[in-house]
């Protein structure tokens, strides 16, 4: 499963989001695997988050994620940096963006 996520940062907080995610804690990158996740790429272009999660199964995931200590630490240091956030609370409810196209 793939899925497509949008945040937004903070005005002025790009360079302490850039430099957090050059220092990602080996504790979350091994939760964010044992929740299922096969790989988790995101690219900023200036306020704009763009996530791309492959996992097994998401809502799973954000609903293991959204208990994980480590995770919960991670989420409120992003929140301190985030406008929109990614919502660990609706587990069953967020599905990423809309697919719009992908080449066949």
């Amino acid at each position: 499963m793939r899925v497509a996520v949008h945040v937004r940062l903070r005005p002025g907080t790009e360079e302490a989001y850039d430099r957090a995610h050059r220092e990602v804690p080996a504790e979350l990158t091994a939760a964010m695997a044992r929740a299922g996740a096969r790989d988790w790429t995101v690219w900023r272009s200036g306020l704009d988050v763009f996530q791309l999660i492959e996992c097994d199964d998401y809502p799973r995931l954000l609903a293991q994620l959204a208990e994980d200590p480590v995770n919960i630490t991670w989420q409120r240091r992003m929140a301190e940096l985030q406008e929109v956030t990614h919502d660990y609370s609706a587990a069953g409810a967020d599905k990423g963006l809309p697919q719009v196209w992908r080449l066949p």
